[in-house]
Order: structure tokens, then sequence, then C-alpha cells
């Protein structure tokens, strides 16, 4: 005979089964965000020729013997080009596997190998510098209030030494004995240690040297055995010697109109500030590592260095003055950032986050750029001094953004924010019962305002807009656990906002119901916008 169960049992029984159903939906954990645009990389290949007449304009007007660029699309190299020459008295054609000077975009792979080694707690980025390297001990500082140079102030440019550009570009042959006597001799500060940002190629040449004490091994040998070989960056050294003779791209400079080569710089004890040389195709993997970062997501790490550790170095440690710049057609533009380790960070009008260097040597001038959030970047590399990609690069993105396949990762709501955008929204659109808001409702919001006073100034902002209000759209998520959506009613149009607290379950702790105009979308607020 079947078991017969009281009301109560199968309320337990219903209950239990629909445990995990209910645990899912109060997840504050969201989906990792993701591309919207089935067509994304067609319309970023289709855009690649608008590219490449921006490159090759840039070349005859700047007359660049030689150079070559790339694409990288997700980590993967979309495409790749080169023109002109690599050696000019032999007219030698420079292609893809030219090997190139890269300069200061060297410091990218230093600051990497001091994060492996922070990461394998050999150091800490918080340590004064001279605990790993000796000679630091000497430095007579400015001030008996200055703290001691740490590890991260000399990766983020905020030591406190003058900028030395000029003069670090002839430092490349300097010999490990000759770094020893110039920190014995002293370093003079134009600042406080951490303070201000001034660019010091003598604290990365400071940063090789820590990772030579720590890493127990040559600069170039750590770098290519715990960094280059595991990406499969064979065509990267930071000796010419080492590549062969039909690969090296010559440097060249531009006086009276005639190309004059420059003579290759040896590598030194300042190599780990701006010696590396490279091709276009193993810039494009070190790029696409970078890349790899993001988004923030469960799954295998790569082999060089973990990707939490890759974020930290995309994210600026170190505020640089921002400047704004009106065009010719009275557009204002705002571009702000800062360093970050061995990278620059900056946002403009067009994107909120840009990670970027540059690298300029006699002969040689370079640059690589890539958008975290839209998972693309751009590689150039120049055989004329200091050969100026920024316009060019600043061209391509524009062409990019206008095939409309430029646009970053959806970020995707929680299971729980997407439960209760349905609550409120029900809230909203059938009217208020308290039960419904209490299930809502965090501790903060009706000590913020009271029940009664919300729920009566939802109904009048209902009552203007015509009533018969209905979701209209989907929620746009800021993040995991914020989001704002769109009510269409019958005359009019709402904007609804809520974050949720920090508690589990999350719940809401703000409620924000508008009025909007007509063509209100949710979405981000544009960076550059005229208010008023």
């Amino acid at each position: 005979m079947p078991t017969r169960l009281t009301s109560r049992a199968r309320s337990v029984a219903v209950a239990l089964s629909l445990a995990p159903t209910l645990a899912a939906a109060q997840s504050s954990v969201a989906p990792t965000p993701a591309f919207n645009d089935p067509d994304r990389l067609g319309k970023l290949t289709r855009a690649i020729p608008a590219v490449d007449s921006v490159m090759r304009t840039f070349m005859e007007r700047t007359r660049a013997p030689g150079i070559a660029y790339g694409i990288i699309v997700d980590g993967r190299l979309l495409h790749v080009a080169a023109h002109g020459l690599r050696e000019v008295p032999s007219k030698a054609a420079v292609d893809t596997s030219t090997v190139f000077r890269i300069a200061s975009m060297t410091k990218s792979f230093t600051a990497l190998a001091i994060l492996q080694l922070r990461d394998a707690g050999k150091l800490s980025l918080d340590d004064p510098a001279e605990k790993y390297v000796p000679e630091m001990r000497q430095l007579h500082y400015a001030t008996s209030d200055a703290p001691r140079v740490t590890v991260r102030h000399l990766l983020s440019h905020s030591a406190g030494f003058p900028e030395d550009n000029p003069w670090g570009d002839q430092q490349l042959s300097a010999s490990e004995a000759d770094l020893s006597r110039m920190m014995r001799e002293g370093i003079p500060f134009s600042n406080t240690p951490g303070v201000a940002y001034e660019y010091s190629n003598f604290g990365f040449a400071i940063l090789g040297r820590i990772v030579v004490n720590v890493g127990g091994m040559p600069y170039a040998k750590y770098i290519q055995e715990k960094v280059l070989r595991p990406l499969g960056m064979t065509s990267t050294t930071m000796e010419a010697r080492d590549v062969p003779a039909a690969r090296v791209a010559h440097g060249y400079r531009l006086q009276d109109g005639q190309w004059l080569e420059e003579p290759p710089l040896p590598d030194g004890s300042f190599g780990s500030m701006g010696g590396m040389l490279t091709s276009s195709a193993d810039l494009s993997r070190w790029v696409g590592l970078m890349l790899s970062a993001w988004p923030a997501r469960d799954g295998a790490e790569s082999p060089v260095l973990k990707r939490s550790s890759l974020r930290e170095m995309q994210q600026v440690w170190r505020l640089a003055p921002a400047s704004a710049v009106r065009s010719a057609n009275g557009t204002l533009s705002l571009t702000s950032g800062g360093y970050a380790y061995g990278l620059r960070v900056s946002q403009n009008c067009l994107f909120n986050h840009i990670v970027a260097h540059s690298g300029g040597l006699p002969g040689f001038g370079s640059q690589m750029r890539w958008l975290p959030e839209h998972g693309v970047g751009i590689i150039a590399l120049g055989n004329l001094t200091y050969t100026g990609w920024n316009g060019p690069i600043d061209a391509a993105y524009e062409v990019l953004v206008r095939s409309g396949g430029l646009t970053p990762r959806r970020v995707q709501p929680s299971p729980v924010l997407a439960v209760m955008h349905e609550q409120v929204t029900r809230l909203i659109t059938v009217g208020w019962t308290q039960p419904l808001a209490d299930s809502i409702a965090a501790m903060n919001l009706y000590r913020d305002e009271s029940a009664p006073r919300r729920a009566a100034a939802i109904a009048r902002l209902v009552q203007a807009a015509g009533g018969n209000c209905r979701a209209d759209g989907a929620m746009w998520a800021e993040n995991a656990l914020r989001g704002e959506w769109r009510l269409s009613c019958a005359t009019g149009v709402l904007r609804v906002r809520i974050t949720l607290a920090p508690t589990e379950p999350a719940r809401v702790q703000e409620f924000g119901v508008f009025a909007a105009p007509a063509d209100y979308k949710p979405g981000p607020v544009a960076v550059c916008r005229q208010v008023g």
C-alpha cells in the first residue's frame, strides 16, 4: 500500500526539492562577461584594408624605411603586414619575421619577471629595493623624512629619480660593474620617493639587477628561460648578434633628406630598461598573453604568470598628469591615466581602459597598445628613429570603431541580480505589495526611506508616465550586483536602477526610479560628454 504524506510533509518535501533551484537563483556569482555580436570578428576583419591604408600612408609621410604591424584579437594574430626595407643599401625587404629593437617596451618583460619572483615568495613589492641591491643602501636621500625606495616605486616610476630618456638611451652598453659604480656614487632625487611620476630608465636597470640577484642568473638568461621560451617567443632576444643577419632590421635616422644608419647598441646592465629585439609575430604573443588575463574567470592559468598578476600589471599604480586637447573641429578630448608596472594605462573619450607602451631608440620606434575589455590589440614596429606611432594607431582604432566590431564584452548579471530585477519590475508595474517589497529589501532600505514613502513616490512617477508600464528591453548590468533598465509606459519612460548589498543572499540596498527621456537606453555613461 503506498505511503500517504501529510500536507505538512508534502510541503517539506516540496521545499527540499526546490532548495537547489532557489539556491542557484540566489547566487551572487555572475557568468563570465562575453561578446554579444556573432559577427564581431567578421566586422573587424572587413576593416583590415582600411587599417592597411592608414599604415601605408603613415610610412609614406614619415619616410620610415620599413614597418611591420599586426592586429591581435582574442589572443590570436588576426592580421600582420610588413612594408619597406629592413636594410637600405641592399634594398632587403622587411617581412613578418624581421626583428626590430623595441627599446622601452622591454620594461614590461622586466616587470613580469619581478612579479614572477613575487608570486614565488622570493620578494615583496613593498620591500626596500636595497634589501636586494646592497649598493642602494648608500643612497643619500634629499630629506630625513623620505621613505626608502621600494620595489613598487621602481616598477611605477615613482622612486623620485629624475627623468632620464636622453641619458638612458646611451647606457645600454654599461657593464654590471658600471651599474654598481653608478649606484655607489649616488643617484640624485628630483622628487621624494612615492609622491610623483617621473620616468626613470635607471630605475628599471635596478629592477634588472633585482632579477639577477633574486632570480640567481643573468637577466637575459632569466628572461629567456622563464618568460620567452614558455611563450614560444623564439625570435626575441637581448642581443642583435643572436639574430640571423637576414632577419635583422637596421636602424636609420633622416638627416638632410637622407637615411643614415645608426650603429647598433649592445646589450648590458641597462638592457632590462630597453635592450630587447623582437618580431611582429613574437610581439603578438606577448600582447596575447596580456589580453588573456581578461576577463577574470575559472580555468587553467598561463605557465608564465597567473591571470590576477597579469591584471595587476595593467592597473594604474602611479597617476600621471591628465591632458585635454581641442581638435580642429572644436571637440575636446580628455586623456587620463598613469603608469602601471612596465606599462602605461590610460582612458580617453573612446575607451575606458587602454594599456600600452612605446619604445624609441636611435634608429627605431615601436608601440604596442591593447584594449582589455575589447580583446583587441595593435602592435607596430619601425626602423626610423623614434618612429611616431601614436597617430596611426589612434587612426587604426578609429577605423575599427567605425566597423562596429570594436565593442567591449557585455557584463552578465548574477542570478540574484536577475531575480531582483524581476521582483522590482513587478513592484513598479503590477503594484507595490509589502510582502514582495520585504522580499527584496536589504536592512537599510526602509531606514533610508520608509516603505510607504517609496511606494507613494513610485506611484506618482508611474501616474505621470501615463501608467501601463512594462519592461522594455534587457537589463544592463554594470557589474554582477548592479543594474539598470527601461520601463516604457503609456506616455512616458522610467529608468530603474538597483544595487545589491554585500550580504548573502544579496538584497536591494539602493532602489531608484526616475523619469527618463523618450530616447533613454540603459548602458554605460560616455566618458566624455557635455553636461548642461
